[in-house]
This record gives structure tokens, sequence and C-alpha cells, in this order.
């Protein structure tokens, strides 16, 4: 059959890419097209966009950006209809893909969506919407289960898919040879994927490094950013960076700061004690006062339903913030023991490998 799978994010390009793993477990003949990125492609996607093209973060820059979004809505149906494909397999990335689901919907196309929106964190007027549009949810979190039964909306609970990429990491033995680190004790630092993250997150980030002479901080740098944006830091010596090896550094990490994302819980998943990081526009993060229903903005906390890991955001995102939290975090910190045990906690809720297996499995059944 053929497939038409939408991801916007560098995450969804990853469970994107072990989706089509998945499906073709079940159908091995299957075709794949749509908007992702580089694993998705290697997975045999004929990729129409990249997502890098497409990423556009906050209420203020998606709504600098309308005129060029709605170019991008335009191609994406108009390749739909062109493609004509059995099914229309969307991965989060809700501000598009809802539009896009709809419209899907009204050309009576089969839509499946794999990750659900957050649409229990803000807007969940929204869950309506899916109901109508979407023929199959596939959930990652337990808790939203119970979220879309509040709508008589039946959900497929298929485990997480970061326990499959995690499940098929294997540790480079070379990597502190490779990249010239020394025996000192590892801060990580996951500034994020897009370009204004790495330009806002960094430099606040790095200023607790002369607090910590006897660690050596390094960035997990993403390809699809130009070298430009981390040249500063490593010409400075204030950093090392590495690209596209953020499961490498995590496994040798002895600490985090991490930018408020699908990465904190990547990082809790390796049991690496993390402060959580979060700053945008003015405008942005009024708005989202205003609309926010839920009480953390980590997958861990939220998961745990707890403040497992401090969150500082906006004006707590400082120097004296930071490094009072890290060093409660680093072995021997009051707070590093404590952060463990409720690592141990979430990887029990979250559950092991297989998300993608089954996931691919039911879309494959549902469309027989």
């Amino acid at each position: 059959m053929k497939y038409y799978l939408i991801a916007g994010e560098r995450s969804g390009d990853l469970h994107g890419s072990n989706l089509i793993k998945g499906i073709r477990e079940n159908d091995p003949e299957a075709q794949f097209r749509g908007w992702g990125g580089d694993m998705m492609e290697a997975e045999g996607l004929d990729l129409v966009t990249h997502y890098k093209d497409t990423a556009f973060m906050g209420f203020l820059e998606v709504a600098l950006n309308l005129h060029k979004i709605s170019g991008f809505l335009k191609k994406c149906k108009a390749d739909i209809l062109a493609y004509q494909p059995d099914a229309l397999v969307l991965i989060d990335y809700p501000g598009f893909n809802l539009r896009i689901a709809s419209f899907a919907k009204e050309k009576g196309l089969k839509v499946f969506y794999y990750i659900s929106p957050k649409v229990w964190a803000w807007n969940q007027k929204r869950a309506w919407k899916i109901k109508t549009n979407v023929d199959h949810m596939f959930v990652i979190f337990p808790f939203e289960i119970d979220f879309y039964k509040k709508y008589d909306y039946k959900v497929d609970y298929v485990g997480n898919p970061l326990m499959d990429a995690i499940a098929a990491f294997q540790p480079d033995p070379e990597f502190k040879k490779k990249n010239k680190l020394d025996e000192r004790p590892i801060i990580a630092l996951l500034p994020g994927s897009r370009k204004q993250e790495i330009t806002g997150m960094l430099d606040l980030m790095l200023t607790v490094q002369p607090h910590f002479p006897d660690h050596q901080f390094v960035i997990a740098g993403v390809s699809n950013l130009p070298a430009t944006l981390y040249e500063q830091y490593s010409s400075s010596e204030r950093a090392t960076i590495v690209y596209e090896s953020t499961y490498d550094l995590l496994s040798v990490a002895t600490a985090a700061l991490v930018t408020s994302g699908t990465a904190t819980l990547e990082t809790a998943l390796f049991n690496v004690p993390e402060v959580v990081c979060y700053k945008t526009s003015g405008f942005s993060y009024a708005v989202a006062k205003r609309l926010i229903r839920v009480p953390y903005i980590s997958l861990v906390n939220l998961i745990l339903e707890k403040e497992a890991v401090r969150e500082l955001i906006q004006d707590y995102l400082n120097e004296k913030l930071l490094v009072e939290e890290l060093t409660q975090i680093i072995p021997g910190g009051t707070k590093h023991a404590a952060q463990l045990r409720d690592y141990a906690t979430l990887q029990e809720l979250v559950g092991g490998p297989g998300a993608s297996g089954r996931a691919g499995n039911l879309i494959v059944n549902y469309l027989k």
C-alpha cells in the first residue's frame, strides 16, 4: 500500500523512521512518500520537504511566518492529492498536521495519527477536531487514554517510541577519544534543534561553565543547522561540540542542561540528572501562560505527576539558579540520588521498546 507520512521536527523524523520499519514488517511492499528528514529518507521515504525548512517555534514566530506556512500547506495538499495514498500518517507537529487531517478527511482519505498533539496541555477543545478528522490515534503516554475518554474517543496506546530508539542504540566505545574529551566529568548541553533555540539557549547555559572548572562541557550539535551557529563556543574553548551524537553523549554524561522537549525524556531514560531550561519571546510566553493547562513543561514531570526535575522557565532561567540546580544534581549533590530514584519509576511507567512495531501493525491491520 501507499503511505503518506508527515513529520515536521527532528524528533518526529526519528519516530517516523522507526514507524516506517514497523509498517514494512507488516506490509513488505509498502511505498512511502511525505515530509520529514534524513532518518525517514534513509528508511525509504520519498522526501518532499525537509523539516528544517518548516520548523517554527513559538506563537510569535508562527505569526511572523504565516505566509510561508500557508504556502507549505498548499504544497502539501496538492502533493497528497497527486499521490493518492491508501493512508495518511501524521506524526505529532499539530499546528500543521491538524489542518492536513481536516483536509484529508474532506477528501475521503484514511487518516492515522501517531504521537498525539499535546491537546491535554492547552486548547483541549482540539480533541473534538481530532475525533472528527482522525480515524485512528496512536498515543504514547498512558494518561492520554483517560484524557480522550472524556471526549468519547477510543485511542490505541502503543507505548513510547523513544524506547525503540534507545534499545537500538549501540554506544561508540571510541566516542571520547574521537572528540578529544578528557577524563573530567561531562556536563551535556542539549540546547535543541532549531536555530532560535541554539541562539537563545547556549549563552545562558554556558554561564555556569566558570563555576565548574573540574567538569568539561559538551554541546549536542545537529548537522541540519549551520556549523557557524556553534563555532563561537568551540573557538573560545568554553565547550566541545559533537554532532549527531546525542545518545553517545548522554551515555557518558554526569549531568545535563536540556531545553524543554523530547530531549528531557531521553536524558532521563539515559539516567542522566538534568535541569530543564526554557525561554522564548516575551509575547510567546505571555500567550502560553494564558493557554497552558498542565502544571509542568517537561515530559519527565508530566509522566511522574511531580517535579522530579527542576524547570527553569523564562526569567528563572539565569546564571544563579542554573548554578544552584546543577550543583545539587551532580554526584554528591543533595538532589542527585532522589532524581535517580524518580527515573527508576519513570522507566517503569514508560515501559519497554516495541511502540513503532505495534503502531505499524495496527495501521496495516486497520487498512486491511
